[in-house]
């Protein structure tokens, strides 16, 4: 028996536990998530004629790229975890050496040198993977982007046949490029980039093919800042895979941690309950029920557990009789009875009756069958037990107010005997009750 008061006990308490546990969690895990989505990058690199898709067509042999330089910033949104938005914003200057003369040889002495007084693109970036196992952060995002841009440059040539200075003219480029990001803490990104654009001219250079427009491309290495609070993660960097494994860590040592208490509450209850309803001076009444604990063994006592003093003369009846009014004295009772909730603890509202009840048992001599009922809710341990601790304390209260403790019976049936369905919130509210039978 008490192995099984020791299992229910302990399965109730983690289910308890578990339950408090899972919904806190849940709440955390399901909340909406707030991010960082704007940041601003700065950049440096270098600027070429040659980009992976000219193959061997350029106005110039070679480029001079230790004089290419370019440098810029930039303004991004991020919309999703895959896609933002981006304004980027470059200068810079290009050189490059030995004109094609269209006959295949290259002009030598020639040169162009090309100035981005400044430009700006609005481009769509595209993070291919952001890749984090165990980290929010990720570590590693490639990217792909592409856009259409806008911007002031002027050409300067020398020794180039046919050709004439440009200055500074408006042009219209299409960049497109790909990268790949480190992160290097919760708000900070290193930027690795290549862009080639594609500008609709064919004299950026200064040099007029006829043949196809001109290109550049840009290899570029920044920082990328993200703007708002600390405590938020930036969206592209987020990796949710990493934080639900974090969480999923979270939930079992805190089920581990309620484990641990669920059990040490289990064994807390259960040396409670049977102190509790241990009868250590053998009187026949619980130790929870004996207002004088420590009777001497044989001591006639009433329903508290106190000595009898005086003893009421009792008249035997060859029969009893029990009036209709005698039953509405009881059943008013019945109606007006209430416990605190899940105890045995009597409520002052149902005094007044049981005052009358008990004053009918010392008026008329009954006896009285005190039988706690409750609904199925609950283990039967449980169940058993508050009604039985329900009828001994109704039986304990009309003996503290005169009646015979020897006429009382109190008995608990727990959720045995049903007199409507525990399917229904009503079937369960009339199964929770506490008969009271004259005789």
């Amino acid at each position: 028996m008490t192995s099984k008061i020791t299992k229910t006990a302990l399965v109730l308490s983690l289910v308890g536990l578990s339950s408090q546990v899972f919904a806190q969690n849940q709440s955390a895990r399901f909340s909406e998530q707030p991010f960082r989505t704007w940041s601003v990058g700065l950049h440096g690199g270098i600027l070429s004629q040659n980009t992976i898709f000219n193959g061997k067509e350029r106005d110039f042999q070679s480029a001079n790229e230790g004089k290419s330089i370019g440098y810029g910033a930039y303004i991004k949104k991020q919309l999703l975890p895959a896609l933002g938005i981006q304004v980027d914003f470059l200068r810079g200057k290009m050189e490059g050496l030995r004109a094609n003369d269209d006959n295949g040889s290259y002009i030598g002495g020639s040169s162009y040198e090309t100035k981005i007084e400044w430009s700006g693109s609005l481009t769509a970036v595209y993070n291919i993977a952001n890749i984090s196992i165990n980290h929010e952060n990720a570590v590693l995002i490639p990217y792909a982007k592409a856009g259409v841009g806008y911007g002031v440059a002027g050409a300067t040539t020398t020794n180039v046949p046919l050709s004439a200075n440009e200055g500074y003219k408006e042009r219209v480029f299409i960049p497109v490029g790909v990268g790949f990001k480190l992160g290097l803490s919760k708000g900070i990104n290193l930027d690795f980039g290549y862009d080639v654009n594609f500008v609709k001219s064919d004299k950026f250079d200064g040099f007029e093919s006829g043949s196809t427009n001109d290109r550049f491309s840009y290899g570029h290495v920044g920082l990328e800042f993200a703007l708002g609070s600390k405590e938020k993660p930036q969206l592209q960097n987020y990796s949710a895979l990493a934080n639900l494994r974090k969480q999923s860590k979270e939930e079992s040592d805190e089920l581990r941690r309620a484990l641990s208490t669920a059990e040490q509450n289990a064994e807390r209850d259960r040396a409670q309950y049977a102190k509790d309803m241990g009868d250590d001076d053998n009187d026949g009444v619980a130790n929870k029920f004996d207002k004088c604990p420590g009777t001497p063994t044989g001591t006639v006592v009433d329903g508290s557990g106190c000595p009898i003093k005086v003893q009421r003369e009792i008249i035997k009846e060859t029969k009893v009789v029990v009036t209709e009014a005698d039953r509405k004295v009881v059943d008013e009772a019945i109606k007006n009875l209430e416990f605190d909730l899940g105890k045995s603890t009597i409520r002052a509202t149902s005094y007044a009756t049981l005052n009358k009840v008990a004053e009918l048992l010392i008026a008329k001599n009954f006896s009285l069958k005190l039988a706690g009922h409750t609904d199925n809710s609950g283990s039967m341990a449980l169940n058993l037990r508050l009604s039985k601790e329900r009828a001994e304390a109704i039986k304990a209260y009309l003996v503290s107010q005169g009646a015979n403790a020897s006429r009382i019976e109190a008995t608990g049936y727990g959720p045995n005997q049903p007199i409507a369905s525990n399917k229904t919130a009503e079937g369960r509210q009339k199964n929770r009750r506490v008969e009271f039978t004259l005789f």
